[in-house]
């Protein structure tokens, strides 16, 4: 099982990682021990635009079709009634939301030598690019099966940063942490980091059907996380852990179990409530079914909607971005929408 984690050295670092499973493709290699509706994904979007649109127009949108709700009191008490209403409505969806993780979305200054790392040092396969002239960017999405089942990354290039990573010093990837037990436990595991500096933590553990494993977010209140996490993405919290010893607790949320979904792992660091997102992470894409009932969902449940739902420039893919309340980006995209990319 693998966690990267983005460091880049001429980039402000990143306080994100990712972890995937490697047992059966990185091969028995001393220096590098093996470490799963809605699906995430990584993907650059562009610039992100905030756009305010009036709640009571996107509720009226969601809950058309449906009885009204009376009651025998004054206005006042009939808008509250409405609310509430709406709110059960769109939270409840959520918990029926096809969704699964799709990939995660790193920003990188070699678009062929990263890949290459990925592809012969990982064993991940190259399974599309994708180039928008018009918005300067290009994707590529790596994995070790088809994105329709299984959890990738996506690299992104990007025109304008290409100087900036032109002083990295680090020509390829290295092992930056020999094979050994974790702080506080017995998983064996190893920290090695590719061309831009983002560090991968490789996790000794038996074949799973998603080697792409966790991706991991530090936060400053976990409790607040790990609501919002459950009640605006409508994730699972399937387990937590705490190490007093070295002062931290983690906390597993995904759509199913471990041993066969990506998930995403939050950890809170005893006495740190803030951190410095830095430039090279970008975000989280997940499929939904309907990102406008989502972007909804996220602003009821305290989450910041950075851009309204739509297609994007150049695909015509419907997605909504948004920040959690530690100010990491999550991209949601539309399920349809992304089965025709992969056409």
């Amino acid at each position: 099982m693998v966690r990267i984690i983005p460091m880049a050295s001429s980039i402000r670092p990143s306080l994100s990682s990712f972890r995937f499973s490697a047992t059966s493709r990185l091969g028995p290699s001393p220096s590098l021990r093996h470490v799963p509706s809605r699906r995430l994904a990584f993907s650059h979007l562009g610039s992100v635009v905030s756009q305010s649109q009036s709640f009571g127009t996107r509720a009226s949108r969601l809950l058309g079709g449906q009885s009204s709700v009376t009651a025998a009191s004054t206005p006042g008490n009939i808008s509250q009634a409405s609310t509430t209403a709406t709110q059960e409505n769109i939270l409840d969806w959520v918990k029926q939301d096809k969704r699964r993780l799709l990939h995660v979305v790193y920003r990188v200054g070699d678009l062929d030598r990263t890949i290459k790392f990925y592809t012969e040092c990982l064993g991940m396969k190259l399974l599309r690019k994708r180039d928008i002239p018009e918005e300067k960017y290009t994707n590529a999405f790596l994995g070790y099966g088809p994105e329709d089942s299984h959890f990738v990354i996506e690299l992104t290039y990007i025109d304008d940063i290409a100087k900036t990573v032109e002083l990295i010093k680090a020509k390829g990837g290295k092992v930056t942490r020999e094979p050994g037990p974790v702080k506080g436990g017995s998983t064996v595991i190893a920290f090695i980091e590719d061309p831009d500096g983002y560090k991968f933590e490789l996790l000794e553990r038996g074949p799973t059907p998603e080697p792409l494993c966790q991706v991991m977010l530090r936060v400053g209140d976990l409790d607040r996380s790990i609501s919002f996490y459950e009640k605006a993405f409508g994730m699972e919290l399937l387990r937590t852990r705490d190490n007093p010893e070295y002062k931290y607790t983690i906390a597993m949320l995904g759509y199913g179990p471990e041993d066969k979904n990506a998930v995403l792992e939050l950890t809170y660091n005893y006495g740190v409530t803030e951190y410095d997102k830095g430039n090279a992470y970008a975000q989280i894409a997940i499929g939904t079914d309907d990102v406008y009932k989502t972007a909804e969902a996220i602003k009821l449940c305290g989450g910041k909607v950075t851009r309204e739902p739509g297609p994007l420039p150049g695909i015509s893919t419907k997605i909504t971005a948004c920040l959690d309340p530690d100010g990491w980006k999550s991209v949601f995209v539309d399920n349809i929408d992304f089965l025709k990319e992969l056409e």
